[in-house]
């Protein structure tokens, strides 16, 4: 038989696109339209509603950038058309290929009443099905001129992400406006021909099956009249019904499918806009829920669901019976889907309780799963907490987005730095956006790497990024692929189902252990360093007004500020998005993040300022707060005295110009550059930076990624840089024990101060950048004479080695890394930790010497300069602090991460303040005390193993303590665990390496 393959495949192409498609509406009235546009910022749906729109006709422009237009579309069903099904055909000037990106709309009935969303790939809404002739019909569609910042030419500079700099021309072309007959025969034909057409593409071409379905197709166009579609639609599809019913062998691999819209928090688009985003998405998916028996939706972020309870009742009404009927799925048990690299342990915990207790509060439900489809790889600390919120499993689709290395299962178990482990799945068919065509499902059953031992995987199912969802289409041909020879079965099933179908039929899954490095995106460390700054601030704040406002209620009958402490997390957790914490956003997200920092840390400051007041009391006696899980300068941790200050540092000058520090502990030699060649641990007599080198060097690199400009820093941009040693000044400071330095480069500025204080192990650095660069990346590189082939970073709840050396092809891939407050490098007997205030990113390196030693460097990434997506990345002035800690254990390296991000707070009192509570382990660290949030005035301290050895410590609360239970995250306490044993105001812990406990301690 001749092979005419390429012939029928083309004629079912040529067929359905200029014949069958447009047939699906064969008949239509053009309807009246009217707009008015709201000055300024939306509107509420009311005041929508009531304005006086003006006549406007189809190929009008409309829209200015980030603009709101309320447009009425009017008109009748003819008499002609009584008892079809008829739809309003609403475009508003769309582009296919961008849903999520551009304009959108949400459609209201002339009472407020929402009816679904607008969106590129869902333009319809249903008038009537049978229609009624005469039937007078009228919407209003609320209109979001959302401009294209990912336009057709990605990653171009473009001032359209800020309305201050957006413009006003105006965006889109009213395109059609219509009433339409809707012939669902000849859109279920549109749908099996693309189903069948899109498997037999994907089916070798020796297989039996695929020559069944192109003859049946043939057949199919055959039997239609291509001038009356039609009136032939039927006999077609009858054609098809042999091969769309010839079932699935047993072996095929099983989809999941789950109801899904990503949608970013902010990205693209303000915070804002997303509220309006997750309104319009809501509302077409309760909508498709209503017409769909079967299918089932899962949104994941409280916080969505919270502005949707808040913003749009109406629509909160249908989320909750869809709900109540388990079909809308409230799926991750996160407030927002977040970062989980750069969020600080009590941040990332905080998630968990915001989220889970949300979906607790509001519906009864308890998430199994955490939901992180799009995060850019996930810290080595995240499984334990997963499992300390009461959470089992992982969800993500991101790592398939690495470039150098396949990652080599996509169901596995997970074990975090303490062996906690979840059951992750990374769906196969590598998108958060499917939308069951046929190359999606048969790519997810070819790339399925754990074949033979498992054979289900999960789709998320809609489209994302920017929200819109699942489309009736995806239904229809999930439905088809439910059964179906040559294809996958698919079923639409919530993610709880899915996952214990993977736990049951996988039982001992492959273990990977440490971090979900994601080999992308490695530049979202650094880009937006103000964003950072606040959000390392915001964290510290938190931690000193829970323990500060707890330790004054228990003490004085201070007010817990509870509602204040609940909302201002929510706020910090809200700028975790992986989109704006990264640094990935337009610039309008990240001023306004910049403000809403700003206004919480006065916030944060005045209830720390109020409890300690209440504390010390009215008097002055000179007083310093420690707020650091570590007792400094005789003042314990969590509470305040006068402090013991011992020591004195000196100056001299160095021979050859510049300035030596010595305080009995370092000595620290500066040149006349401002560069460091020498920091000597006196009590070590060993020398710190390595032998020609100097630390405490800046170097800047141009850094013009291939792509993604804010996210991505690639591996090339190493080959070429430039060490700015030239100084301006070298001064002496006041105080005996710094040394100022003024360096300028380009069209920025560097301010230093260098401080070798009395009785401290450390060099302190303080950085003040005012920077103007464009597409560069700054370093701050401290070159150590150290041997190690491995080397510590701080993450959630302790810390995760990573080796110095790249002897493959993962670790060559590592070359920029996420840090906390240290990283630490160690020689057996000796150490060195680098901390920070406000830094993430850094690399490490090493190279041997012509001596024979070791060089290996640290360098912190301190700024970048992306233009896309916003163009004016990190321009202005920048702070950072910075120490260099000699001599360093890895419990030195922990105390100093604390102690640089929490300094000390000196006020006058009448009296000292005793601790709350007291570890006898350093070890052991205190990351919260706090009144638990149910109003009880129970204390909730949460501690952890910091140094990743065992522990056994005791915790001695000073208040009267009638009992103790060891809970869960959201303090619920904690099925089988034992209670510990209490003996008056101490308690015994136990911790394995790096395991936290939260510990709820009834007050007497």
């Amino acid at each position: 038989m001749h092979d005419d393959r390429g012939l029928v495949e083309a004629r079912l192409g040529r067929v359905l696109d200029e014949r069958v498609r447009p047939a699906v509406y064969p008949e239509s009235v053009p309807l009246e339209v009217a707009v008015w546009h709201a000055p300024g910022e939306p509107v509420p749906v009311a005041e929508g509603l009531a304005a006086e729109p003006e006549p406007v006709a189809v190929g009008t422009r409309w829209g200015a950038p980030w603009g709101t237009s309320w447009f009425r579309v009017t008109g009748t069903v003819p008499e002609t058309w009584a008892g079809r099904t008829v739809e309003a055909l609403l475009d508003l000037g769309f582009d296919e290929n961008m849903p999520g990106f551009q304009c959108e709309g949400l459609v209201y009935r002339p009472d407020g009443t929402p009816v679904k969303g607008l969106n590129p790939r869902n333009q319809w809404v249903r008038i009537g099905a049978p229609a009624a002739g005469g039937e007078r019909v009228r919407l209003h569609i609320e209109a979001a001129s959302n401009p294209v910042v990912f336009g057709p030419r990605p990653f171009l500079p473009t001032p359209l992400g800020d309305p201050r700099t957006a413009g006003d021309e105006p965006q889109y072309t009213l395109a059609r406006m219509d009433l339409a007959v809707f012939d669902e025969t000849v859109w279920r034909l549109v749908l099996d021909l693309e189903v069948l057409g899109e498997l037999m593409a994907e089916l070798p071409v020796g297989a039996e099956r695929r020559w069944e379905i192109l003859r049946a197709v043939d057949r199919a166009l055959d039997a239609l009249d291509l001038q009356d579609v039609n009136g032939t639609a039927r006999a077609a599809r009858s054609e098809l019904t042999g091969v769309l019913s010839a079932p699935a062998v047993t072996s095929a691999h099983r989809i999941s499918a789950v109801g899904h819209a990503h949608i970013d928090s902010a990205w693209l688009w303000p915070l804002r806009e997303t509220v309006r985003k997750v309104a319009r998405t809501t509302a077409s998916m309760t909508a498709l829920i209503e017409e769909e028996p079967e299918f089932v939706f899962a949104m994941s972020q409280a916080q969505q669901w919270a502005w949707v309870r808040d913003h749009r009742p109406e629509v909160w009404a249908r989320v909750k019976k869809a709900v109540a009927e388990g079909r809308f799925v409230p799926a991750g048990g996160m407030w927002v889907e977040s970062d989980t690299n750069m969020p600080g342990s009590e941040a990332m915990a905080r998630q968990f309780v915001h989220g889970k207790r949300f979906f607790l509060d509001e519906f009864g439900v308890e998430n199994d799963e955490a939901w992180l489809p799009d995060t850019f790889g996930f810290a080595a600390g995240l499984p334990q907490i997963i499992r300390a919120a009461g959470s089992k499993y992982l969800l993500t689709q991101k790592m398939s987005w690495s470039r150098t290395n396949a990652f080599p299962h996509h169901t596995f178990r997970w074990e975090g730095i303490d062996g906690s482990r979840v059951l992750t799945h990374f769906p196969p068919v590598d998108t958060y956006n499917c939308a069951m065509h046929g190359t999606e499902i048969a790519h997810a059953v070819r790339n399925f790497r754990d074949k033979g031992r498992a054979r289900h995987s999960l789709a998320p199912t809609g489209w994302g990024d920017g929200g819109g969802g699942t489309t009736r289409e995806m239904v229809a041909k999930a439905a088809r692929l439910r059964d179906l020879e040559g294809s996958a079965r698919v079923t639409w099933e919530t993610p709880r189902a899915f996952f214990e179908k993977a736990a049951a039929e996988y039982p001992e899954a492959p273990v990977w252990a440490g971090e979900l490095y994601l080999e992308l995106h490695r530049a979202t460390l650094t880009s937006q360093a103000g964003t950072k700054r606040g959000n390392r601030r915001s964290e510290h704040l938190l931690r000193e007004a829970e323990l500060w406002a707890a330790t004054a209620a228990v003490r004085t009958g201070f007010r817990y500020p509870y509602e204040e402490l609940d909302r201002i997390w929510k706020t910090v957790l809200l700028h975790q998005f992986h989109d704006i914490l990264p640094g990935s956003s337009i610039a309008w997200v990240h001023r306004e993040a910049r403000a809403a920092y700003a206004g919480l840390a006065g916030e944060l400051e005045a209830v720390v300022d109020a409890a300690q007041r209440a504390l010390a009391g009215d008097g002055d006696r000179e007083l310093v707060f420690n707020a650091a899980p570590h007792p400094r300068a005789g003042v314990p941790a969590g509470g305040a005295r006068t402090p013991v200050r011992e020591g004195r540092t000196r100056r001299t000058a160095r021979p050859g110009g510049g300035h030596v520090l010595d305080n009995g502990l370092l000595r620290v030699e500066i040149d006349d550059r401002g560069l460091v060649p020498s920091v000597y641990d006196l009590e070590a007599d060993r020398e710190t930076v390595a032998p020609g080198a100097t630390a405490n060097l800046l170097q800047l690199h141009p850094d013009l990624p291939n792509q993604w400009d804010a996210w991505d820093v690639d591996a090339f941009y190493r080959n070429t840089g430039a060490d700015l040693t030239a100084a301006d000044s070298v001064t002496a400071g006041q105080d005996g024990g710094s040394v100022r330095v003024v360096r300028s480069f380009g069209a920025s500025r560097v301010t230093q101060v260098l401080t070798l204080a009395p009785g401290e192990r450390h060099l302190r650095i303080d950085t003040e950048v005012d920077w103007h660069e464009r597409e560069k990346f700054l370093k701050l590189a401290f070159p150590l004479d150290l041997h190690t082939e491995r080397y510590a970073s701080e993450t959630q709840f302790g810390h995760v080695h990573r080796p110095t050396h790249t002897n493959t092809s993962w670790e060559a891939a590592r070359f920029e890394a996420c840090n906390h407050r240290f990283v630490h490098l160690e020689e057996p007997g000796w150490g060195v930790a680098v901390v920070n205030d406000a830094t993430y990113g850094h690399d490490v390196t090493r190279a041997v010497r012509a001596d024979g030693g070791t060089t290996t460097t640290v360098r912190a990434s301190l700024l970048r300069a992306p233009r896309f997506p916003d163009p004016e990345t990190d321009q202005g002035v920048h702070r950072f602090r910075h120490a260099l800690v000699p001599g360093a254990g890895i419990g030195d390296a922990v105390r100093e991460g604390w102690r640089i991000n929490l300094p000390e707070r000196s006020r006058t009192g009448a009296r000292e303040v005793a601790p709350l509570v007291t570890v006898d382990d350093d070890a052991v660290v205190v990351t919260a005390v706090k009144l638990a949030d149910d109003g009880s005035g129970d204390v909730v301290v949460r501690c952890h193993e910091a140094h990743g050895g065992r522990a056994r410590a005791t915790l001695t609360a000073n208040f009267a303590v009638a009992g103790v239970t060891v809970t869960d995250l959201l303090e619920r306490p904690l099925d089988g665990e034992p209670a510990p044993v209490l003996e008056g105001d101490r308690i015994a812990v136990r911790l394995r390496p790096f395991r936290l406990t939260t510990l709820r301690l009834r007050r007497a």
